[in-house]
């Protein structure tokens, strides 16, 4: 008797019966996984972190058909200030260290392999308040072409506070 490979032949050997292999991912949890895989090669990226006393440092790590991915480092009391990603979706992965991400409902411990998606116009602050420095990859799609920051921060209780002379009269 014989079996179906011997009777139609192997399908991985006729590369036109397979599906096209996307070019990106095409799902949040696709990009999920391309953060997790990311985060996995250290070797990809350690190199590459610099530490700014000054400001917080980024590198755009890769591009691809409606995507980039991003490397940052925080020091300890760096912060990204309330904002949100305009158009575009998001994954926040922790690579090193620890993060609090902070919203309207509270703040949120991100410690090493921990991952943050987002949607578009979702409001947050990162901080690293941690003693030590902190590295993540972040991945946004479409790519990230505005980042509108939002007046005030939000404080451990998860309450929005207004800058000075917001409320003045």
């Amino acid at each position: 008797m014989n079996s179906d490979v011997q009777i139609a032949g192997d399908p991985l050997a006729i590369p036109h019966l397979l599906p096209p292999v996307p070019a990106h991912p095409a799902t949040v949890a696709g990009f999920a996984g391309l953060a997790r895989s990311l985060a996995a090669d250290r070797a990809a990226w350690a190199p590459l972190v610099r530490y700014d006393a000054t400001t917080r440092w980024y590198h755009r790590l890769r591009t691809g058909p409606g995507y980039e991915v991003w490397l940052l480092s925080w020091v300890p009391g760096q912060g990204s200030g309330r904002h949100d990603h305009g158009a575009s979706s998001g994954v926040l992965t922790v690579l090193e260290g620890e993060l609090t991400e902070r919203t309207d409902d509270g703040p949120r411990p991100l410690t090493a392999g921990a991952q943050r998606v987002f949607a578009p116009g979702y409001v947050h602050e990162v901080v690293n308040d941690a003693l030590t420095p902190a590295v993540s990859l972040h991945i946004y799609f479409p790519g990230l072409t505005n980042m509108p920051m939002h007046p005030g921060q939000i404080t451990d209780s998860g309450a929005a506070t207004a800058p000075p002379g917001i409320l003045a009269s």
